[in-house]
């Protein structure tokens, strides 16, 4: 077994709750349906409304619309114009689920740990509505249901606020120290620090792999099938 094997069982082994990212580590979400064009979408809403005031051009990140939507709502929190912003970006991930592309090794490793007895959540900054149609589509819920921790209107709650893995430790009646995150952002590794939760980073490009240990990540990977490996190996 190599070093970076035995440092990856020694964080894996004993956890009985593993919280999932869902965006990156389950499935590309907007892989046939871009994210710029989500972002794109929000920025037009607002300024048809009279609102893109609200943004500066340097909080315009076309890769991710949720940078987007944490800028507007940190000017305007718990209003209505932030739950129709909220409501018309789970529009779009609801219909993004449709193209979304199954990370590597995902589906089987979320079975295999399901079915040695761990308990599986996910804690996500994306609409709960979209991950329950995505697992729905890949027979994938029963590992998890009911513990889908997703985005709400109180957008201060998303991470890195460790709010959705606490509320999936407690619901599970799980001790931090118990648990083990896999995730694919600083905002996660932030999150699972805060939480108290062990974590895995998974990165499918060098640069997610450079910003994850530039973060504080000890331990990424850029493939599942390490952790598939030893999941099934610890189960033999």
């Amino acid at each position: 077994m190599s070093a970076s094997t035995e440092h990856l069982r020694r964080r894996v082994a004993g956890a009985r709750v593993v919280l999932w990212d869902f965006d990156g580590p389950i499935c590309r979400l907007f892989a046939g349906h871009p994210a710029d064009h989500v972002a794109r979408a929000m920025v037009d809403w607002l300024a048809q409304n009279g609102l893109r005031g609200l943004l500066r051009e340097e909080e315009i990140d076309p890769s991710d619309p949720h940078v987007l939507l944490r800028a507007v709502g940190s000017r305007s929190p718990e209003s209505d114009l932030i739950a129709e912003l909220e409501e018309l970006l789970t529009k779009e991930e609801l219909r993004a689920t449709a193209s979304a592309m199954p990370t590597a090794y995902a589906d089987p490793l979320i079975r295999t740990w399901a079915a040695v007895g761990a308990r599986l959540a996910v804690v996500t900054n994306n609409s709960p509505l979209a991950v329950r149609r995505y697992l729905d589509s890949r027979d994938l819920t029963g590992c998890f249901a009911p513990h889908i921790y997703g985005r709400t209107h109180q957008l201060h709650l998303l991470k890195p606020d460790p709010h959705s893995l606490n509320r999936a430790l407690r619901a599970m009646g799980s001790r931090p120290e118990d648990a083990l995150m896999i995730g694919d952002t600083p905002t996660d590794y932030d999150a699972a620090v805060r939480a108290g939760v062990r974590f895995v980073g998974y990165a499918r490009y060098p640069q997610k792999e450079k910003c994850l240990r530039q973060a504080g990540a000890e331990t990424v990977v850029t493939s599942l099938e390490p952790l598939l490996e030893l999941v099934r190996d610890s189960s033999a």
